[in-house]
C-alpha cells in the first residue's frame, strides 16, 4: 500500500574502510580487479566518486551483487550479518553514533 514510512531505529555496526594495507582489515573487502569494470573509472583512469585510481579500491560482494569500495566508504553490517558499502555523505545523513 502506498504511504509514508520511517525506518525502524536499528543499531548497526559499521567501520570506515581506509584502503588496503591499513590498520583495519575487513576480510569481505577484496582487492579490486578492474577487468571489465573500467567504465566506473572513465577514460581518465580515476574514480568518478573519490578521484583515486582503481588500485586503491576494494570490491565487496553484497546481496545485490558486487560493489566497488572507495577509500573512506563505510562498510555496514546489516541486520542479517550481510556487509555492504555506504558513501560517507550518505552515511552521515543516515546514521548517528550511539554508545553501546
Amino acid at each position: 500500500m502506498m504511504g509514508h514510512y520511517r525506518k525502524l531505529p536499528v543499531i548497526i555496526e559499521a567501520v570506515q574502510w581506509a584502503g588496503h594495507d591499513k590498520q583495519i582489515v575487513i576480510p569481505e573487502v577484496r582487492q579490486f580487479d578492474p577487468y571489465g569494470k573500467s567504465s566506473y573509472f572513465g577514460t581518465s583512469g580515476y574514480c568518478e566518486h573519490c578521484g583515486k585510481t582503481s588500485q586503491e579500491h576494494g570490491w565487496i560482494h553484497t546481496l545485490e551483487g558486487g560493489h566497488i569500495v572507495c577509500p573512506g566508504d563505510w562498510i555496514i553490517t546489516g541486520v542479517a550479518g550481510e556487509k555492504y558499502p555506504c558513501k560517507p555523505d550518505i552515511f552521515d545523513q543516515t546514521y548517528e553514533r550511539v554508545c553501546k
